[in-house]
């Protein structure tokens, strides 16, 4: 179940997301956030804050997608499947999985990866359920 801190959360990331995506720097965020929601931190945003935000960022470009499961060969299809199950469990979007895989071996998508780097993305996932459970 979904609650709304966890939405909530989703939202903000995807804020943060869009902003580096659109390459704007502090001041421009922040002048932006004024503009828009009359707030001066993405923090102080309620919902329709947060969705008027959303709004103007998908309409200056940015792509907030991320929610469809990337198609990976067959020897590979469970592996991404269970990290699918992974960030839906912390309500992560596939954005963040594609960051572990470039941050971790310099592959720009979760699907490029080998199996054996599916596994160590897949512990790592677990470890951060594990720690977030605590």
């Amino acid at each position: 179940m979904t609650t709304a801190p966890d939405i909530r959360k989703r939202e903000l990331a995807q804020i943060h997301i869009a902003k580096a995506q659109l390459g704007m720097d502090d001041e421009t965020y922040r002048a932006m956030l004024w503009t828009i929601a009359r707030v001066k931190s993405a923090a102080d945003l309620d919902w329709a804050g947060r969705k008027r935000v959303l709004d103007h960022f998908k309409a200056s470009g940015a792509k907030l997608g991320g929610l469809r499961a990337p198609r990976a060969a067959p020897d590979r299809a469970g592996l991404v499947g269970k990290i699918g199950a992974q960030l839906t469990d912390m309500s992560l979007p596939w954005a963040y999985a594609h960051g572990m895989a470039k941050h971790m071996f310099k592959l720009e998508k979760v699907e490029w990866c080998s199996p054996e780097q599916l596994r160590k993305i897949v512990a790592a996932l677990a470890y951060k359920q594990k720690k977030g459970a605590a």
